[in-house]
């Protein structure tokens, strides 16, 4: 039997990086997962390849920014035992390099998208008198990040509406918890590191890497495994808190 064993997992941002590794876990643990994703062809490789482990999976092409798209599919699951709210987006810039569109797209995506899936799957959890959410929130919810405004104020409010989530919906067996990565090694990073240091992407790479003080950065395999902990019924005393995985950054980085 695994953790996750008849469970019902809904994983926004699922078909990529961070939820990619999230949706194996869990599947991998006996759960049906649901992905929720813009982006298709990612979201379906990542079903076939839970399929192909003898996994249960099914690809939702969502817009979390959407309200009624994400509510109309979480009505169609029905019976959702977990929520991971993990689709996000970045932006690099300071106050002054963020434009109103910036702000606002990180925010729709980041913020409201949250929001979206909280308020569509919250009241089925309260129907069946219980289950896991976890947020995804990042270390720039902890410390000032250079460069990261937008970024850095969408991941605050993840961290708060965690809290208050937790705080509101405890009575009805809803734990809630958010996680606090530091620099995840995930495609994205790939592709940033391309785009903006042509020519110097293994220099830049260690440089990243060496920014975390236990001197490498996370895989998404390990941010998977504390996902699959705080959503499993192993961690059924556990509601309202934020747990950096951060290799030191927050406590050692000095």
């Amino acid at each position: 039997m695994g953790k996750l064993e008849q469970k019902v997992a809904v994983i926004t941002g699922g078909g990529s990086g961070i939820g990619r590794a999230i949706s194996l876990q869990f599947a991998a643990e006996g759960a049906k997962v649901h992905i929720l994703d813009l982006n298709e062809e990612g979201g379906n490789a990542v079903v076939d390849e839970i399929l192909a482990s003898g996994g249960q999976a099914a690809f939702n092409r969502c817009n979390v920014t959407d309200q009624q798209e994400i509510t109309t599919i979480a009505q169609n699951i029905g019976k959702i035992d977990i929520l991971v709210n993990n689709a996000g987006i970045a932006h690099v810039g300071n106050l002054e390099n963020c434009q109103s569109e910036d702000f606002e797209r990180v925010f729709n995506v980041n913020v409201k998208g949250a929001y979206n899936a909280l308020h569509a799957i919250v009241p089925i959890m309260k129907a069946q008198a219980g289950g896991a959410i976890l947020n995804l929130a990042s270390i720039a919810a902890w410390v000032g990040i250079t460069d990261r405004f937008a970024y850095s104020m969408s991941k605050g409010a993840i961290y708060a509406m965690s809290m208050s989530v937790a705080r509101d919906y405890m009575a009805y067996g809803i734990r809630c918890n958010s996680i606090s990565p530091a620099r995840v090694h995930t495609p994205f990073v790939d592709g940033f590191i391309a785009k903006n240091y042509p020519g110097k992407e293994e220099e830049m790479f260690e440089k990243l890497s060496a920014s975390q003080p236990i001197g490498r950065m996370a895989q998404p395999e390990e941010i998977a495994k504390l996902a699959l902990f705080l959503c499993s019924d192993d961690a059924g005393f556990i509601t309202g808190n934020d747990y950096p995985i951060d290799g030191g950054f927050i406590k050692l980085n000095n």
